[in-house]
């Protein structure tokens, strides 16, 4: 159902004391007395970043994740303005926790930390500093536990990962401790900051900010989420599928320094041990679920993801929107049509503008009508966006559409009728083949998949939210895994978020945004938009192990020749598939590219009558019935393939570390 829009739980907390404080402006303002000046509702450029204080403070995470019998202190580099602490005023702080400081490296650029000789920080990876700092914030870079010059060890968003950043909360809050090294040292405060933290990062920074805001800290007043994981098993497996050719204890071993390699081996252990490649649930997998605890978050949430990344793919922000809804979590969100890209990539003056305005309302305190702002932005086309009140959007209905057998095999129709009882489809799972297979050839019959499509729509139909698509299917073998999306089959020029940079190229000329210094700049390269012309496009997808039919958490082998019903989830997105365009569904079998495949070949047949998707249209089946009215369920397509994007790369589970995007770099978890 549509999520109502209402006043946040967050909402009543920013607007009760503002009311109240007005109402005693105005009862005890004297008599004749002259009205105060309007307070300010943007923050200024009116520090000196040159001379701003730069230190690194390790903070104990009372925790000892590395097992040497002491509590693990994790590293964290400041950078603030020198001018509020000589006039004895304390200033909020922008947090970006992130494992990748040292190893692989920030940003389209690819940005590290470094240092002078003496080991005080000079480069701070991104705009965050550059541009907040002479605004009146401190921007605060914590490295995760295991990683760069911090203690313990990389557990993969556990409580090791959390803690790392929620200690620094605690910390800046006075509630736990800070030191000048690494190794004893003189205890340090931050008596400068006011207590107010905003975090914010990509990928994985963005997920420890998921992990940290689940633990309801004080202090944590917003985090800004980007392309970020809700829960890390979502991360590597769908139902059972596994998603990646390996699990977290590749990662681990990935961005940890070597000397936490050196002494982290119990953990790499646990990571292999409690994740096994079954796809089953483990405790390791709970206690990485941050879903169950968004009704603990009491900071405010601003949600950016691509609705075509293939990393961190796009139902970890559905879940945990939806969570956040249920919740009353005060939340804003932009849809891109990039995949894993950060906004600063694909939409760069309107981004700092709007985060701008988010942290000085959320961290400043300023009224600046930031909390009243469209709910949701939402990119139609490169570079157009609109916007909506809500999201979903308003007038979101689950409708169930039902595929029906065509006049070739394969080559179905899709509507509101259900099928005839005992109307079936087959098809035999190909793992070489790909969704991009499946929607080029949607309109001819292949053995690899079922594909079922309207005729061309009268009038544009939109789709918010997520949906499921529920499969009956009799396999052929003891395994079968099972794919399904949505095409949108029509000609159009969308992002090419299947190229390198998955959706921009990057430029050489570049822009400032902030001041610099010798050795930290405010300058990076400017990109564009890279398009690409297509007959479809795929536009949601969900995955399954058919042999989860009985439990999401635990498989079980199949008995060839019996039917097993299951439910695929489908990916949270915003499309409208334009009039005179067709929407499609497709059940296949391995995603190259983006699942692995089972281990035998099954030949699949589906019971149409008990298949059906459920999705979020909008006007529900109303809007469908005025669609599709009078329109014959077999097109007029043209011979040969449609074209498409290229086929899903195997994506690693870490950053790419070899150029800017548009140059083979891409960044992931």
């Amino acid at each position: 159902m549509a999520i109502r829009a209402r006043v946040t739980r967050n909402q009543w907390r920013t607007l009760v004391p503002a009311a109240l404080a007005a109402l005693m402006a105005v009862l005890v303002q004297p008599a004749g007395a002259q009205a105060a000046p309007p307070a300010p509702t943007e923050s200024r450029p009116i520090y000196s970043y040159d001379d701003a204080i730069r230190e690194s403070v390790w903070v104990d995470t009372r925790i000892d994740g590395d097992a040497d019998g002491k509590a693990d202190r994790v590293a964290v580099d400041i950078v603030r303005p020198r001018e509020p602490a000589q006039q004895g005023r304390r200033i909020p702080v922008i947090m970006d926790a992130s494992p990748y400081y040292a190893c692989c490296g920030r940003g389209n650029e690819g940005q590290k930390k470094t240092y002078d000789a003496a080991g005080k920080p000079v480069q701070f990876p991104l705009f965050y500093d550059n541009y907040f700092v002479p605004r009146g914030y401190a921007t605060v870079l914590v490295d995760l536990a295991g990683t760069n010059r911090s203690d313990g060890c990389v557990d993969v968003g556990g409580r090791s990962d959390v803690q790392s950043a929620k200690a620094v909360v605690d910390w800046l809050n006075g509630r736990a401790r800070g030191y000048s090294s690494r190794t004893g040292g003189t205890a340090v405060t931050a008596a400068w900051s006011t207590g107010a933290v905003g975090m914010i990062g990509k990928s994985y920074d963005g997920t420890v900010a998921n992990g940290v805001a689940a633990t309801g800290v004080k202090g944590l007043k917003t985090i800004v989420p980007i392309g970020a994981i809700s829960s890390w098993y979502d991360y590597y497996f769908a139902k059972g599928a596994p998603l990646f050719d390996s699990g977290p204890d590749w990662l681990s071993n990935y961005v940890e320094s070597p000397d936490a390699r050196a002494r982290c081996a119990a953990v790499q252990k646990r990571l292999v041990e409690e994740a096994p490649r079954s796809g089953d649930w483990t405790r390791l997998w709970s206690e990485r679920d941050y879903v169950p605890d968004a009704d603990k978050v009491r900071a405010s949430v601003f949600v950016v993801h691509g609705m075509q990344d293939l990393n961190v793919r796009a139902k970890h922000f559905g879940q945990w929107w939806d969570a956040l809804a249920e919740a009353g979590v005060e939340r804003r969100i932009w849809l891109s049509q990039t995949g894993h890209v950060d906004p600063f990539d694909f939409r760069r003056a309107d981004w700092v503008k709007a985060l701008h305005r988010w942290f000085d309302h959320y961290l400043l305190g300023m009224d600046n009508g930031a909390e009243r702002e469209p709910m949701a932005h939402v990119e139609r086309a490169p570079d157009r966006w609109s916007t909506d009140r809500v999201w979903p959007a308003d007038g979101t209905r689950f409708t169930t559409l039902r595929p029906r057998a065509g006049d070739q095999p394969g080559v179905g129709a899709l509507g509101l009728r259900p099928a005839p009882a005992g109307s079936t489809e087959t098809f035999t799972d190909d793992p070489k083949l790909s969704e991009t297979d499946w929607a080029a050839h949607i309109d001819a019959p292949t053995a690899s998949k079922a594909g079922f499509a309207t005729g061309p729509l009268r009038e544009n139909l939109r789709l918010s939210g997520a949906g499921t698509v529920t499969v009956t299917a009799t396999p052929s073998t003891s395994s079968a895994h099972l794919s399904a999306v949505l095409v949108d089959l029509g000609p159009d020029t969308i992002r090419d978020y299947a190229a390198p940079g998955e959706g921009i190229s990057t430029l050489p000329e570049r822009t400032c945004w902030g001041s610099s210094t010798a050795g930290d700049s405010a300058c990076f390269k400017e990109t564009r938009a890279k398009t690409t012309d297509v007959d479809y496009t795929v536009f949601s997808r969900g995955w399954a192990d058919l042999g989860n039919y009985a439990s999401e958490h635990t498989g079980r082998p199949l008995v060839p020749g019996k039917k097993y019903t299951i439910t695929l989830d489908l990916h949270a997105s915003d499309h409208v598939v334009p009039a005179g365009h067709r929407l499609g569904l497709i059940v296949a079998g391995t995603d190259a590219g983006l699942i692995e495949p089972p281990a035998s070949t099954p030949r699949l047949t589906l019971d149409l009558a008990r298949t059906s998707a459920e999705l979020p249209l909008i006007g529900g089946a109303p809007a469908f019935g005025r669609a599709t009215r009078g329109v014959p369920q077999a097109a007029d397509v043209e011979d040969g393939p449609l074209r498409g994007v290229r086929d899903p790369r195997t994506v690693p589970p870490v950053p790419f570390a070899t150029g800017p995007a548009g140059q083979g770099g891409a960044s992931a978890p």
